[in-house]
């Protein structure tokens, strides 16, 4: 698959036939595992022996480090999730300072108090991430009045080309609430590392400099309004799926 240009709708309305990826990436697949698995373990307390959670730390370290995470990570994976057995709740997410798209500085704390739809991707995506975007938009529409408690975000993963004013240009498609947010490159590996998020460059042999595609999972993350993890949406989840799972938890 080779982009050449930004894909930019026509107008501001959104797609009737959404596009839809057929298969998940190992990224997106490890990175749900690695969410799922944790919180299996802490839901399992003291009924899981400790015989089959060495088992499964060693299956989730061979999976993630087989999607490019480094082993000192998994290794601060699997600590935490010895430490925190009890806790019942996935570590994702964390403190960040970014850009948003008017080229405000912002942090995690700006948005406390609100639940957020958090989605990793970038404006020269092809077509899964205008798709989960459109979703996520569509879900906050479905949930009415519900919907003014909570904060749709989108986080580039390509800091690059994804400027202030690009992103400005590309939230008015979603919206209009939409928080689109970029920052420096250590900035944004901070935070999807905060997120467990794959991304990485992908060029053909002949492009040019600004001639690339970005591979990334693609999972949607929805944060409490004191910043802890609540629930992920893997990718393809239908807007009335969305919106049914955050009315419960707003409820």
């Amino acid at each position: 698959m080779t982009e050449k240009t930004k894909p930019k709708p026509k107008t501001k309305s959104k797609p009737k036939n959404k596009p839809k990826r057929e298969n998940k990436t190992d990224a997106e697949d490890a990175t749900e595992r690695a969410i799922k698995f944790e919180a299996a373990v802490k839901s399992g307390g003291g009924r899981l022996s400790w015989v089959v959670l060495a088992l499964a730390i060693v299956g989730a370290a061979i999976l993630v480090y087989a999607s490019g995470f480094k082993l000192d990570d998994v290794a601060k994976l699997t600590q935490k999730s010895e430490d925190q057995l009890a806790g019942g709740t996935p570590t994702i997410g964390g403190p960040f300072t970014l850009v948003d798209q008017d080229g405000k500085t912002v942090t995690d704390k700006d948005f406390r108090g609100q639940y957020l739809v958090i989605y990793f991707g970038y404006t020269y995506c092809p077509d899964v991430c205008p798709t989960s975007l459109t979703n996520i938009s569509d879900a906050l529409d479905l949930l009415g009045d519900m919907a003014a408690r909570v904060t749709p975000m989108l986080i580039t993963i390509d800091p690059a080309r994804d400027t202030p004013e690009h992103l400005k240009e590309y939230a008015t498609y979603f919206h209009p609430r939409l928080h689109a947010l970029t920052g420096s490159p250590e900035q944004i590996a901070a935070v999807a590392k905060a997120y467990r998020v794959y991304y990485s460059k992908v060029k053909g042999e002949d492009a040019t400099e600004d001639d690339y595609l970005m591979d990334h999972s693609s999972v949607t993350y929805v944060m409490g309004p004191d910043g802890i993890f609540r629930l992920h949406f893997s990718h393809g989840t239908d807007a009335e799926t969305m919106a049914s799972r955050l009315r419960d938890i707003l409820s």
